[in-house]
């Protein structure tokens, strides 16, 4: 894969780190050696932000292995600053398997969270702010995945739930709509705040248009056979 490091296989699964990343980890040292001049600081930050995004890929590979159990393979997963990316094979055939595959990333940070929670609570070694930060990190991250943005999780979602009753490229621009209007929320939001929810709102605008577009050909096509024989 082109401007992005082969970090390993694992699983049966190809990881891979953006050079961009590399953009991230610089901005986090700027920003806690601007607010403490201290070099601890900086290593300190440093090493939330690469425990995060461990959390992160755990996070995608629990998108990645309940695909597998529906015989989805998973391409690659793809670490960038504003997440990570598991590019699957095929999309899932039926809602429910969407909704499984969806929400298993998000519960992924939940268990994290509960396992450092009970860490804290038994005091055990390492204990204390790092813990906590990291805690307090993946339940946000669970919680910000499940908002209604699609492609995002949460968007899964609520395609899945809309794909019961609906069809699947009826669902998808629904989906792809109210993550657009969500993402018009966010990158406002961001601009006044935070610069990086910017980008993530700029993702979910493009991301979830191309999604849409892309399963309206592949639903056409795949209706046109059925069309041409009923004519015939």
């Amino acid at each position: 894969m082109r401007r992005a490091l082969r970090l390993g296989r694992y699983a049966g699964i190809d990881v891979f780190l953006h050079w961009s990343f590399a953009l991230l980890i610089a901005w986090v040292a700027f920003l806690s050696w601007r607010g403490s001049h201290s070099l601890a600081a900086v290593l300190d930050w440093t090493l939330v932000v690469l425990a995060l995004f461990l959390c992160v890929l755990l996070h995608e590979y629990g998108h990645a292995l309940t695909a597998r159990r529906f015989g989805i393979g998973t391409r690659r997963i793809t670490l960038l600053p504003i997440g990570g990316v598991a590019l699957l094979e095929a999309m899932p055939a039926r809602p429910r398997e969407e909704l499984l595959i969806a929400i298993a990333g998000p519960l992924v940070n939940v268990a994290i969270a509960a396992g450092l929670w009970l860490w804290l609570r038994a005091g055990l070694p390492g204990a204390g702010g790092f813990v906590g930060v990291l805690l307090d990190a993946n339940l946000l991250l669970a919680a910000f995945n499940l908002l209604p943005a699609f492609p995002m999780d949460g968007g899964r979602v609520l395609r899945a739930v809309l794909w019961h009753w609906l069809s699947l490229t009826r669902a998808t621009w629904i989906a792809a709509w109210i993550g657009r209007v969500v993402a018009v929320g966010l990158g406002v939001y961001g601009a006044l705040h935070n610069p990086v929810l910017v980008l993530i709102a700029a993702f979910v605008w493009y991301a979830g248009g191309a999604e849409a577009r892309a399963v309206t050909t592949r639903e056409a096509r795949r209706e046109a056979p059925v069309r041409e024989r009923s004519d015939a």
